[in-house]
């Protein structure tokens, strides 16, 4: 009998050599001859640079070079695009942000080391190239920079005001791009005719993406070929090649991107940075390699960070509950330059959750201001979604006197409407929604929380509980290869575009291809993260490397059976034999949509102390449709990752501005609340399927499951605390200080 892996819950076979020590991160990397660089940063969040002293730095001992935009413009070399527009939620073949623009989006190419004006915190604005790195850190200090402050903004509201300061030509009103999804005014007709509407204001705070491993990046320039170099942990070669020949203005195949072992991507690792750029140009210029890595408080201020919106959304119900029309609009800060729009994408389709909902319209606008560029985090739109469509329902729910899960219960799209077409356009091909309601329900024990309400009552804490549904929709580049080879020497050679940043690929991937070409996952090789070998693929985000990459693996061992037929079809000549007697190859590539909607339900339940505003999770409960786990224990430990990071942004992350100059005053570990281990509860994490035909291993994604309604829950359950206190509204970091105030300025009766 054939051994069977897809569904096992396999340790990771790249854990051994992590866990030795015998991961290669890009700091691990040593170069003959080596050169260190430290970046000469703005103090201030806008002004002009009216010049720029290097002297005294040129002078210091160690120093190689020390560099600035003149220099790199004088080489030829052009601003560097992010492409911030992304490809469509359902048809790939055109922008997200198409016919319903009423401002396209601004893509303005962001120079690497700014040019005359910084735009904020942290910007760099020149590079000391040095023997060391405390050479290059001394040195860079030792630049003198005389600057003519200008205003600045940090919020988007105040950006958009009419005397705001502007940021750039290219957009004089600060506004970078506005768009509408669904009928407008089908949507404003509805609500108008409802018996029952509840509308809302929500703010959705700035969170840092602080990855266990810091930014780092090493250039080097061979002058025989003409050819660069780029080492840096990323979420995907291909884009970052890509993106850095057109900033250095050089054809693509001059350009070699390799990414090694990444300690942690989660959306920002996507994108070029400017640091990146400009170790590779300034290789080329000291002609030795250029290294760099970023510190902590760098990273704070120069890493794209997430979220920081505005909402204002209101919802339309009948007298028993039924939803009617939702209207949303957000307002997206994206900081001084157009990194990623695809938050406003993602929130927008998905607006609707897993709720029937006939009338529906979502705005989006996106605003410049004088703070790092925002992008895709975690999720990347989807909780932001999520956390409003929730809220609104508990509020809706409080003003009909109906229970919570109960209104939930009754809008979910039902199994009968399937496949479903949302009101902005997704289509459902599978979902059991109510299913899912009810197993997170009877799982958390809902109909057992009064008691324990009392119970923590009488222990001087108030409970709380909270159900949130969700759905997503993955997307992501829509480009992705593998390439297959059965070797002569007993194992399986895989490439394929996508790049591991923590997920197990090397496991999940091995899974797959043991089962179809009847092997043992530990005989697969797994090649990424160069460009050498990877031609092409679109990286590790948004939930799509497991289903692109696994159909592909579908296709290409088929190709290789096939192969095998050819030669023996009797088999009874083993597959490392055949490849012994002649070349078992397959490639396989994708260009298009698979899609996909994972699916679930959460429960949270906590408990507060009245006396500090002090907050406990005790109990966290989740049932995902993720489509087929092909390896569970991987898929429980990207749920409870998921799940965290959405704790950390309800309960305690916020980067925060000073709003008179736009200064970061969270640059450091001491002041950004990053979650701990130590506060949180085991997590209930639960696997339903309800089979999708979207792809041959009927995978959904699980990346994004755990995030994806976590910010919801616990502030619904929150606020189901302390409602009975007077408190009915808080924003989100809900730190102790902040549950201590409202309970403070409620001024409830002693009870």
């Amino acid at each position: 009998m054939v051994e069977r892996y897809v569904g096992r819950p396999l340790p990771r076979l790249e854990d051994e050599r992590l866990l030795r020590g015998q991961g290669r991160y890009t700091d691990d990397w040593t170069l003959p001859d080596q050169t260190f660089a430290a970046f000469v940063r703005s103090p201030h969040a806008h002004a002009r640079v009216l010049a720029i002293d290097l002297t005294a730095a040129q002078a210091a001992p160690g120093v190689v070079a020390v560099l600035t935009a003149a220099d790199y413009l004088a080489d030829g070399c052009v601003g560097l695009r992010h492409a911030p527009v992304p490809a469509d939620t359902i048809d790939y073949t055109r922008p997200a942000f198409g016919p319903t623009d009423t401002r396209p989006p601004l893509d303005e190419p962001q120079l690497p080391l700014a040019h005359e004006r910084v735009r904020y915190p942290g910007e760099a604005l020149a590079v000391v190239i040095a023997e060391s790195p405390a050479a290059a850190r001394d040195a860079a200090d030792q630049v003198t920079v005389e600057y003519a402050l200008l205003a600045a903004v940090s919020d988007a509201h105040a950006a958009l005001a009419d005397h705001a300061p502007r940021l750039t030509e290219a957009a004089p009103d600060n506004l970078a791009v506005a768009a509408s999804f669904g009928d407008p005014d089908a949507t404003t007709q509805a609500l108008a005719g409802a018996a029952v509407t509840v509308e809302h204001d929500f703010r959705i705070q700035r969170i840092a993406n602080a990855q266990i491993e810091p930014r780092s990046a090493i250039g080097t320039f061979d002058p025989s070929t003409q050819t660069y170099l780029m080492i840096a942990g990323s979420q995907g070669v291909v884009r970052q090649r890509a993106s850095l020949a057109a900033a250095l203005n050089v054809p693509l195949e001059k350009v070699r991107a390799i990414s090694p072992d990444v300690g942690g991507g989660f959306g920002p690792r996507t994108s070029l940075y400017p640091e990146q750029v400009i170790v590779v140009w300034a290789a080329k210029r000291v002609g030795r390699p250029v290294r760099w890595t970023s510190d902590r408080t760098e990273a704070f201020l120069s890493d794209f960070q997430g979220r920081d919106a505005h909402v204002k959304a209101r919802l339309g119900l009948t007298h028993d509950g039924r939803i009617c029309a939702l209207s949303v609009d957000f307002l997206f800060n994206v900081g001084a330059y157009s990194g990623s729009y695809v938050p406003l994408s993602n929130a927008a389709r998905v607006m609707t959750g897993a709720y029937d909902i006939p009338r529906a319209s979502v705005g989006v606008r996106a605003a410049l201001t004088n703070t790092v560029p925002t992008g895709p985090y975690r999720g990347a739109g989807r909780p932001e979604a999520m956390y409003v469509l929730e809220r609104l329902l508990d509020i809706a729910a409080d003003r009909l006197t109906l229970d919570r899960a109960e209104l939930r219960r009754r809008n979910l799209v039902r199994p009968d409407q399937l496949p479903y077409q949302t009101a902005l356009g997704l289509t459902f091909d599978s979902g059991a929604f109510a299913s899912n309601l009810s197993q997170v329900l009877d799982l958390a024990d809902w109909s057992g929380f009064p008691q324990r309400r009392a119970t923590a009552k009488q222990r001087g804490r108030l409970a709380g509980i909270s159900v949130a549904t969700y759905v997503e929709a993955p997307v992501g580049a829509p480009h992705e290869r593998v390439r297959l080879t059965v070797l002569p020497t007993g194992r399986v050679e895989l490439i394929t575009g996508t790049q591991s940043t923590g997920q197990g690929h090397a496991t999940a991937f091995a899974q797959v291809v043991a089962d179809l070409l009847e092997i043992r996952p530990d005989q697969v090789d797994l090649v990424t993260g160069d460009t050498e070998r990877v031609t092409g693929g679109g990286g590790t985000h948004s939930d799509r490397s497991m289903r692109l990459v696994g159909t592909l693996l579908v296709e290409a061992c088929a190709s290789v059976r096939d192969q095998l037929d050819e030669f023996d079809p009797d088999r009874t000549v083993g597959l490392f034999e055949i490849a012994r007697r002649t070349t078992l190859t397959a490639e396989a590539a994708f260009t298009g949509r698979l899609p996909a909607h994972p699916t679930g339900a959460a429960v949270c339940e906590l408990e507060i102390d009245p006396e500090t505003g002090a907050l406990e999770i005790t109990r966290y409960t989740c049932v995902d449709d993720v489509g087929q786990p092909i390896n569970p224990l991987i898929l429980h430990g990207q749920v409870h990752g998921g799940i965290v990071q959405g704790l950390g942004q309800a309960l305690s992350e916020s980067v925060r501005f000073d709003p008179a100059n736009a200064q970061v005053l969270s640059a450091s570990f001491l002041d950004y609340a990053l979650i701990r281990a130590a506060g949180l509860p085991a997590f209930n994490t639960v696997f339903a399927e309800d089979p999708t035909p979207a792809n041959p291993l009927r995978i959904k994604g699980g990346g994004e499951s755990g995030i994806t309604p976590a910010m919801a829950v616990v502030v619904n359950a929150a606020l189901d605390a302390l409602r009975p206190l007077g408190v009915t509204d808080l924003d989100m970091p809900l730190s102790a200080a902040r549950v201590w105030e409202a309970l403070a300025a409620s001024q409830p009766p002693l009870s």
